[in-house]
């Protein structure tokens, strides 16, 4: 299986990475994000934590950045993705969001962390 990564951004720092894995998805917040002083938590169902969070479904907070409506139909239309492939919803619509959060693709993402 071909793993995705994404890194999380909040502002211009780089807040953790997001990971599609076998047995769902990843998130981790960066180490020194979580270092430094004027940090903020993502969402509010993510505290800051060193401990990586698991889930068996896309997190609802990163769900919630996909597009709906017919946006959500043009971005289908035009890059030709599956409304199931909530990761590339996600790599492919999120990279300029409204708000703190935005999503960047990361290379090279054939092992897991």
């Amino acid at each position: 299986m071909t793993y995705r990564r994404a890194d999380v951004f909040w502002h211009d720092k780089r807040a953790g990475i997001l990971s599609e894995r076998e047995d769902g998805y990843q998130f981790k917040y960066d180490n020194q994000f979580l270092s430094d002083p004027s940090r903020h938590a993502i969402s509010l169902t993510m505290p800051l934590q060193n401990d990586p969070y698991h889930s068996k479904t896309m997190f609802p907070f990163f769900d919630g950045l996909i597009p709906e409506g017919w946006l959500l139909d043009m971005a289908l239309n035009v890059w030709k993705l599956n409304p199931r492939d909530r990761m590339g919803l996600l790599l492919t619509c999120c990279t300029d969001c409204i708000g703190a959060v935005s999503i960047r693709p990361v290379k090279d993402t054939n092992e897991p962390e």
